[in-house]
Order: C-alpha cells, then sequence, then structure tokens
C-alpha cells in the first residue's frame, strides 16, 4: 500500500531507499553530517527511533506508526551501508540472514526448511510443542556460534528491565525459577525488608543500598513475569499516569492563580487525588 497521497506508481520502493543512501554517503557529492558518522555515533538514534516507535504504537496513531517505521527501517539501511563500504556485509546478506534464520526456527510453517513449501493445513500444531522446538532451535544456534553457557547471548547491553526479564526466562528453562505468583511475592517482602534495615542503619552504606535496590528491582521484574506482565511497559504506563497528574494538578492550579512551588503539602495532595479520582 502506497503512502495515502501518493499513487502506487509514484511511490519510492525498497531500492529508492537504498540508492539514497549510497547518495548520501557518496564522498564526493553526498551529506556531510551522513558522511562522518560510523557504526557508533548512530547508535543513540537507533535507540532513540526504537523506542519513538514503540511511543507511536503506544498512541494508537497508525500515520506516526508508518512514519518512525520508516525511520527505524533507516536505521538498518544506515548500518547495512556501512557494512558494505567495509566489505564485509551489505542489505541484501542481511535480509538474506533473517529469513533463513526464521525459516529454519518455524519448521511448522516451512517444512523441511523451504520457503515456499506449506505444511497440511489440517496438521495439529500444538503451541506448547512449538515453543520447545524454537528453543531448541535457539539452543543449537548458540551452540554453533560457541556460545555454550546458559546465559551467554543475553545482550550486555539491553535496557536493565528487559535483560533482568531475559535472564530470568532463561534460568527459568533450567530449573531456576518460583512456582508461583506469591512465593515471588514473599521474596518481595523480604527484599523490602532487607531494604528497610539497611535504610535505618544510623551510617548508612550507599554501595549497599543500590545492591538492596538492585534486588528489589529484580524481584519485582519476576514479579511482572509471573503475572504475564511486562515490567517495561508497566513502568512506561505508570510514568505517563504520573506525567498527566502533575499536568492536570498544574492546570488547575493555574487556573485557581496558584502555583504548585508555593502550594503546601496537603493542599497538593488534595488536588492529587483529585487527579486521581478523574481516572489519570
Amino acid at each position: 500500500m502506497p503512502h495515502p497521497h501518493r499513487s502506487t506508481e509514484d511511490a519510492y520502493n525498497l531500492e529508492d531507499l537504498l540508492y539514497l543512501m549510497r547518495r548520501l554517503r557518496k564522498p564526493e557529492t553526498g551529506c556531510p553530517w551522513d558522511l562522518k558518522q560510523n557504526w557508533q555515533s548512530i547508535t543513540p538514534s537507533t535507540i532513540e527511533e526504537a523506542y519513538e516507535t514503540v511511543a507511536a504504537i503506544e498512541s494508537g496513531d497508525r500515520q506516526k506508526i508508518c512514519e518512525e517505521l520508516g525511520d527505524l527501517l533507516f536505521q538498518v539501511v544506515f548500518y547495512s551501508q556501512l557494512g558494505e563500504e567495509e566489505g564485509v556485509f551489505n542489505f541484501h546478506a542481511v535480509v538474506d540472514g533473517i529469513t533463513r534464520k526464521l525459516v529454519q526456527r518455524h519448521p511448522h510453517v516451512f517444512p523441511n526448511a523451504e520457503l515456499r513449501a506449506e505444511r497440511d493445513p489440517n496438521e495439529d500444531v500444538e503451541e506448547d510443542k512449538v515453543n520447545a522446538n524454537w528453543e531448541a532451535i535457539k539452543k543449537q544456534e548458540r551452540k554453533q556460534r560457541g556460545e555454550a553457557g546458559l546465559l551467554d547471548d543475553v545482550p550486555q547491553h539491553l535496557p536493565a528491565l528487559s535483560r533482568a526479564e531475559k535472564l530470568q526466562k532463561r534460568a527459568s528453562r533450567v530449573g531456576l525459577d518460583w512456582t508461583n505468583s506469591l512465593q515471588v511475592l514473599e521474596k518481595l517482602e523480604e527484599e523490602i525488608a532487607e531494604f528497610k534495615a539497611e535504610l535505618v542503619k544510623p551510617e548508612q552504606n550507599p554501595q549497599a543500598l543500590q545492591h538492596e535496590l538492585g534486588d528489589l528491582f529484580f524481584t519485582l521484574v519476576n514479579l511482572a513475569r509471573f503475572t504475564r506482565s511486562d515490567s517495561s511497559q508497566a513502568l512506561r504506563e505508570a510514568n505517563n499516569r504520573f506525567s498527566a497528574r502533575v499536568q492536570w494538578v498544574e492546570r488547575e492550579m493555574h487556573r485557581a492563580d496558584k502555583t504548585m512551588e508555593d502550594a503546601s503539602a496537603e493542599e497538593l495532595d488534595a488536588y492529587w487525588q483529585a487527579a486521581k479520582a478523574r481516572g489519570l
């Protein structure tokens, strides 16, 4: 489907985008900013574009999602151009690699690891077996890459909440896990008690407090996992609620010719409770 304001004939395609990227990096006539970029310099943009894509999805604005996906795709194209300039890989190698990997990981969809092959639609495919097969295939892939350890391929630079969840899921495969959410809740209460004990010491140890706080966060991620919640999404939603309440309090106090800075704690709390009562 082309852009809503363009016909199919006028719409640019993927080859046009790859050509554009080559032009931006052309030494003689390219863009000075794009020419000075490297693998490391554009990674902050990649992270930013990924988060902006998530924000667009959560907003429900479909046109914004389309725009942000384009920005995210451009990051892949940029890295692929750098790879091509170094002679190590290009965009087509990226596409080939991900397609082969996904075909290999979905034997229940692509029999004999053939992209065009189709399974019998009457064949019963059980989700539990699919998941078990998926993990077995990934385990074999890790072994082929020389990643023998259980946690070897869990990226170090994932956002902390995401990495905690990934570490916990991986450990659960070998039995390093709780049985139910109530057990995790008991662990959380234990961690809160340990944090409180450290907090009330006459001479606080900042490193010890951070250690106990880290254990609290890690256990909260476990609790989110057991209640089938996404810890990162839960925190994003909490951030949004907090922002909405602060903005509402700010607006209401401005209408009353008051400022948050000059308000008493009791007055601020009254406004805060009013914001919560409004469902914010």
